[in-house]
Parts: C-alpha cells; sequence; structure tokens
C-alpha cells in the first residue's frame, strides 16, 4: 500500500521533472519562447510551492507526487502524478477518494485532452463549472 509522505526541498528536482511532464503531456506544438516561458514558471512554483507537495510512497520508493493545497473556497488536488510503471492500480483514485472524504470542498483543473482523468473525477461525483482553452474546472461539493 502506498504512503503520502510531506516533500522537502530535496524533491524540488524531481517536482519540477513532473510537473514538466504533465504540461507537456498536453501542451503540443509549443514555440521555444513559451517552453522557455513555461520552464521558468514550472521552476519559480516549484521552489515556492514544495511544502505542498506529497511524495506517494511505496516499500520506500517514490512513485509520484501529488500537490494539496488549503484555498479560501477549499482544497485543491493539483499535479497527480503516477510513475508510469504504476499508474492504472487505484492509487490515484485512493488518494482522491480519501480527499472526499476528509474534505467539504474540492477543486481541480485538468486538461480537456485527459479523457481518461476526466471520466474518473465525473464518477467520484466532481462537475465542470468553468474552462479554459485546454483545461476544466471541476469542482466536488459534500
Amino acid at each position: 500500500m502506498y504512503k503520502l509522505v510531506k516533500a522537502s526541498k530535496k524533491d524540488i528536482p524531481r517536482l519540477i521533472k513532473y510537473k514538466k511532464d504533465i504540461i507537456y503531456m498536453y501542451s503540443k506544438d509549443l514555440v521555444e519562447d513559451e517552453r522557455n516561458k513555461i520552464d521558468g514558471y514550472v521552476i519559480t512554483s516549484a521552489n515556492e510551492m514544495f511544502e505542498d507537495y506529497y511524495n506517494i510512497i511505496i516499500d520506500d520508493k517514490i512513485i509520484g507526487s501529488i500537490l494539496l493545497k488549503d484555498m479560501p473556497q477549499g482544497k485543491l488536488i493539483d499535479e497527480i502524478y503516477i510513475e508510469k510503471e504504476f499508474r492504472n492500480n487505484g492509487i490515484g483514485t485512493d488518494i482522491i477518494r480519501k480527499m472526499l472524504e476528509n474534505n467539504r470542498n474540492i477543486y481541480l483543473w485538468v486538461y480537456k485532452e485527459n479523457k481518461k482523468a476526466i471520466s474518473l473525477y465525473n464518477r467520484l461525483g466532481f462537475i465542470i463549472v468553468d474552462e479554459t482553452d485546454s483545461r476544466y474546472y471541476m469542482k466536488y461539493n459534500k
């Protein structure tokens, strides 16, 4: 079984890699200037927010991370990243279900191209409340 352990400064390079992997998986055909801006944003945000990240650990091995941030309107679940060989085992779903049990208002952003995640969030009771060109803003109310 997995456990969630608060990230520390030493985790920042891995968090940056995960964050870039997520962004570039769904952001295609970017020009170099856009990539440079995204890279700068990723480095800055990972350094500023590392205290809100949790490592997902199985058998003393970090297999992913999740950003959980307390916001005035509720809990933001962001940047769920699980290493490829550990995906599709229900780990992400279980983490989200536990968040739903323990929090009243939860919201997240998801890339529109990430159909699998959108389907999961819908099954768990999230609804789309807003959108941008590339992402949906989804909310769960107990």
